[in-house]
């Protein structure tokens, strides 16, 4: 399984080390004194989002993550050596859950950003920062403080601008690689997509993120199919497109399947911007397009768009319809793949 979206992990900060009792001896030095040095800090435990992962496969096969532990003081005034700190890089777009896995923690949605998961104990103090007036020969020292040990869980939700609602074999998979250079498994039956795709679509110079979820089903807010676990993948998108089967029976009962599901779901995924396409319009003539459109548009309200993934019939329209519910902040420039010309004196 190549794609992981949670992850449980055990971490636990390094302890500090502890001071040290010690007393300066040289030959004709009568009274040295306390020189005992501290202990060294333990090292803290971070997480960061770097670029170029997209799943939590990594957490699967290593799941304890423990900083080293700080050494402690020596004579002669030295300090002990701090130990080496942890980071977690994890892909962006990685909420960090305590153990309840409801309250965050953090929520990781661009490159380079850090939080502080664990701090590392502090290091004890030597039986010099004791010494005073009164008391010029303590033989004392503190220890170090523990580390912090904590269970989390690593929740992953994809950055993407666009995401695919629908019944299994509504031709999500299709429309994204038809549109994109992405490769998803595509077959003739239901929940052919196991895990979510992501795949770059380019429109008008300008370029956008478009996310594949495995299908819903009457039912996956209670758990049925694959649930509603991939439903957090778009989450963050701009934009949901809603696919209807247009060989369906049923397409209004359909439509209104998902409908349910992303209101059972809870959250605010119902009121984001929803585009709604008729898909697998090249098995369909005039007469029957214009008959289902109708229907639909009659019976919820919503303006229903036409598009056949195979032909790609229709599919540049609903890209720029996607483009236009998309902040322009979002969107990116499409790169001219075409090979420059080789130079010339």
């Amino acid at each position: 399984m190549k794609f992981l979206d949670l992850a449980k992990v055990y971490i636990r900060s390094g302890s500090g080390g502890s001071g040290c009792v010690s007393f300066r001896r040289e030959k004709y030095i009568e009274y040295g004194g306390p020189d005992g040095g501290d202990g060294g800090n333990g090292g803290f435990v971070w997480a960061e989002a770097v670029d170029g992962l997209n799943t939590l496969i990594d957490f699967r096969y290593q799941q304890h993550f423990f900083a080293d532990n700080g050494r402690p003081g020596m004579g002669q005034q030295r300090t002990g050596k701090s130990g080496e700190e942890i980071v977690l890089r994890v892909p962006v777009g990685t909420e960090i859950l305590d153990e309840d896995q409801e309250t965050l923690i953090a929520d990781l949605t661009e490159v380079g950003q850090r939080v502080l998961l664990a701090k590392g104990g502090n290091g004890g103090f030597g039986n010099l920062h004791f010494k005073s007036s009164t008391n010029q020969a303590p033989r004392r020292a503190n220890p170090g403080l523990p580390g912090v040990e904590r269970t989390l869980w690593l929740r992953l939700k994809l950055i993407a601008d666009v995401g695919l609602l629908g019944l299994p074999n509504a031709g999500k998979s299709t429309f994204l690689a038809a549109t994109s250079n992405a490769r998803p498994k595509i077959a003739d039956y239901p929940f052919t997509t196991l895990h979510p795709n992501l795949g770059v679509v380019g429109v008008d110079n300008v370029e956008f993120v478009v996310a594949d979820i495995p299908g819903l089903i009457e039912g996956a807010s209670e758990g049925k199919g694959l649930g509603d676990l991939f439903l957090g993948h778009v989450e963050r998108c701009a934009v949901l497109l809603h696919l209807i089967d247009g060989t369906s029976g049923s397409p209004i009962e359909d439509m209104e399947t998902i409908i349910h599901e992303i209101e059972n779901y809870g959250g605010f995924l119902a009121e984001k911007p929803r585009i709604t396409v008729l898909n697998k319009i090249d098995t369909l003539d005039d007469e029957e397009r214009a008959f289902i459109q109708d229907e639909i548009e009659d019976a919820t309200g919503v303006r229903v768009m036409l598009m056949s993934g195979v032909s790609r019939e229709g599919t540049t329209d609903v890209l720029r319809a996607l483009r236009e519910q998309i902040d322009a902040d979002r969107l990116r420039e499409k790169r001219n793949d075409e090979e420059p010309e080789p130079w010339r004196p």
